[in-house]
């Protein structure tokens, strides 16, 4: 199977089995849901407001759950793990269940909109967002929102940050759709910055560090003067055994050096003594003169 129907599927999959919770687990506060493959089976984790009566009687009620996991959704191998909401105002899903029970047993939606979200605000949330959409007062569907704090609605945050959950209403008039968005306090926003202060030096720890530069630069200035005497040392050395300038001449005419121009060196030029004298009268012919 590819992979992208294999995503789809799965998908598909956990979307089935969060409709069918959120139906069967109406009065339990169903909260939400994970799914772990494992090599034995299928882990699920139920988060619920009111985990006793999911798990039921000597553990009746959640057998119950296994085998329609089993037989309706085809899950294979499940195994069912039930966990307490830890602050039901600030679970999406809670909220938004809760709101549409408020709803069906006559509460005005203005009403129940503004205290539910006053709730989760007084819960610690960093903003949260209610939607209302369907016929609230007549025959005629339209939309409400409730807004407070911060939310995102859109890019990647939007799907990191956002707690989402979704009820539905049942009333005379018709059905009400229900969406609750809710950031919790702990949320790293995408413009958050933390200024990270220094941290205090002590006075004792200062002073040592202060004395440890000072050894490190001392060390640093003898290391340089021994370098610098060691080079001069070579220098001296290299004067000494280097030849001295003027034991030589040198040949105006092919410019080598020699200790002395002589009259067979100036035979290869064609000259004699006399005429490279001539021409050239200030130019030495011994070494030293």
């Amino acid at each position: 199977m590819p992979i992208e129907e294999r995503f789809i599927e799965e998908g598909l999959r956990k979307a089935e089995i969060d409709e069918f919770l959120r139906n069967e687990l109406e009065r339990e506060g169903y909260g939400g849901i994970e799914i772990n493959r494992t090599p034995t089976g299928t882990q699920i984790i139920l988060y619920v407001e009111k985990p006793g009566m999911v798990i039921g009687k000597g553990g009746k009620r959640i057998n119950e759950l296994t085998n329609k996991f089993e037989e309706e959704i085809d899950v294979e191998d499940p195994s069912i793990e039930v966990k307490e909401v830890d602050n039901p105002n600030k679970n999406a899903q809670v909220v938004a269940q809760r709101l549409a029970n408020a709803l069906e047993r006559g509460w005005y939606f203005r009403k129940a909109g503004y205290s539910t979200l006053r709730d989760i605000m007084d819960a610690g949330a960093l903003g949260a967002q209610i939607v209302l959409s369907g016929k609230l007062t007549g025959s005629r569907s339209r939309v409400e929102k409730f807004t407070e704090g911060y939310i995102k609605y859109s890019g990647q945050p939007a799907k990191d940050i956002v707690d989402e959950g979704q009820a539905v209403a049942k009333k005379q008039l018709g059905t009400i759709g229900v969406t609750v968005r809710i950031i919790n306090e702990n949320a790293t926003l995408p413009d958050e910055v933390e200024i990270v202060e220094p941290e205090e030096i002590e006075e004792e720890e200062f002073e040592i560090k202060e004395e440890a530069e000072d050894e490190e630069k001392t060390k640093e200035a003898e290391d340089e003067e021994e370098e610098e005497e060691a080079k001069e040392e070579v220098e001296a050395e290299e004067e000494k055994e280097k030849p001295e300038d003027d034991e030589h001449v040198v040949c105006r005419e092919c410019g080598e050096e020699f200790k002395a121009i002589t009259a067979s060196h100036l035979g290869t030029h064609d000259m004699t003594m006399e005429e490279y004298k001539e021409k050239y009268p200030d130019a030495p012919t011994q070494g030293g003169s």
